[in-house]
């Protein structure tokens, strides 16, 4: 299969290549209600853009995400040793301070 096939003049790699280079936000609500009672909301907020646009833009949300920076592994041993902390005061309290 082949990109060449043109729409209005541009390739498809043309289009994508301006949309990163650009960056493209798409935003929308939907909201349902029945009875005048809101019952669900839903907001999308999307951006598409390259990394370097994404940064120039001062998104750089990936940076601190421990899943992409490999920091879940030690951020769930350091949550499962506070979490015994918590537990072992908890006890010492209910104890009367033992």
């Amino acid at each position: 299969m082949s990109l060449n096939h043109a729409v209005g003049g541009a390739s498809l790699a043309d289009i994508l290549e301006r949309i990163l280079d650009k960056g493209i936000v798409i935003a929308g609500d939907i909201s349902v209600h029945l009875v005048g009672v809101e019952l669900l909301t839903i907001r999308l907020r999307l951006v598409v853009a390259s990394v370097d646009r994404a940064l120039e833009m001062g998104i750089r949300w990936w940076e601190a995400d421990a899943a992409l920076t490999g920091e879940a592994r030690r951020l769930a041993t350091e949550n499962a040793a506070l979490a015994e902390r918590v537990a072992l005061l908890e006890r010492r309290l209910a104890g009367g301070g033992a």
